[in-house]
């Protein structure tokens, strides 16, 4: 089915619109839907180096053991907080999380440094202690694809901020973007590819950094795949056979399995945004993150009880 399917590409300012439109369309209604499934809806505006930036906070009934803060795909230029809401949801009920989702500016309208900026700005609110009932909550940085892409470049920018930082548990990775000039895999890319326009993609990663040679793009944090990675969080990073930016995710892992611990998955005959298809190995694939997720804010409980423990001692 998927080979009879249009190609996403970016190329133009009215094709990006138009989806975006139906997007939100496709949205209505699903505040309630989440309210019978138990789960609170929360807007809230993320303020930090000047900025404003919206925040979709979703909370289930039960206490959380740990906070998700969400960055959405959407190749820069569609998107929003709500279109990841059933995948947050089931995170909720695997994990006991709350999930904080970034609605960063688009690239319809807004430079792409601009958009690192809100996503950064959200970052630092939320472990700066906006969540008062979250403050000794182990973090999870989550973003697929573009979002992939945001959440690595603000983890590296976090480095100026080691003690925010530090707050990080874990970084989950689906299919991201890590080199703005194109991998391999994006340069090499054929018309047969699945979901992504394969030839025009590195024509598109381009339309990003207008004016910049691909020498300064692959410049970091523009490019994560080119920055220093220390002190980065033990990470998951997933991606599909069948995607061109599949390189992307083994580049990065063979770089940051040099300084943190590393779980990488290439999955076997899929395309990108293989975790939101009703497939028996999508749903395998986001029970195996949760998992992830439950092991760690396991371990960063039990490390924070002994910690007490130990204080409590003295």
């Amino acid at each position: 089915m998927l080979g009879w399917a249009p190609r996403f590409k970016i190329n133009n300012r009215v094709v990006p619109l138009l989806i975006q439109s139906l997007l939100q369309l496709s949205q209505f209604g699903g505040d309630g839907k989440l309210a019978r499934a138990g789960i609170r809806v929360e807007q809230r505006t993320a303020q930090a180096d000047g900025l404003s930036v919206p925040v979709r906070i979703l909370r289930g009934a039960r206490p959380p053991r740990g906070v998700i803060l969400d960055f959405h795909g959407g190749g820069w230029a569609i998107g929003n907080a709500k279109m990841n809401d059933q995948l947050n949801a089931d995170l909720i009920a695997a994990c006991d999380v709350v999930v904080v989702s970034v609605d960063y500016r688009l690239a319809s309208n807004t430079p792409l440094a601009a958009i690192m900026d809100d996503c950064l700005a959200a970052a630092r609110w939320l472990l700066d202690g906006a969540l008062d009932d979250c403050n000794d909550l182990p973090v999870y940085v989550l973003g697929e694809s573009a979002g992939g892409h945001l959440a690595a470049a603000m983890l590296l920018r976090l480095k100026a901020w080691p003690e925010l930082l530090r707050r990080i548990d874990g970084a989950i990775f689906y299919y991201g973007v890590y080199d703005l000039a194109g991998t391999p895999s994006v340069q090499q890319a054929a018309a047969d590819t699945l979901v992504l326009h394969g030839p025009s993609m590195a024509n598109s990663l381009r339309l990003l950094t207008p004016g910049l040679s691909d020498e300064q793009r692959r410049v970091a944090p523009l490019s994560p795949l080119y920055g220093d990675l220390s002190c980065m969080p033990p990470a998951i990073m997933l991606a599909g056979e069948l995607d061109p930016l599949r390189d992307d995710t083994m580049l990065m892992a063979e770089r940051w399995r040099a300084v943190a611990e590393v779980e990488c998955h290439l999955l076997p005959e899929a395309p990108h945004g293989f975790i939101r298809f009703p497939t028996r190995m999508a749903r395998q694939v986001r029970e195996h993150v949760s998992a992830w997720i439950c092991q760690r804010a396991a371990s960063a409980s039990a490390d924070d009880q002994a910690r007490r423990a130990r204080a409590g001692s003295l």
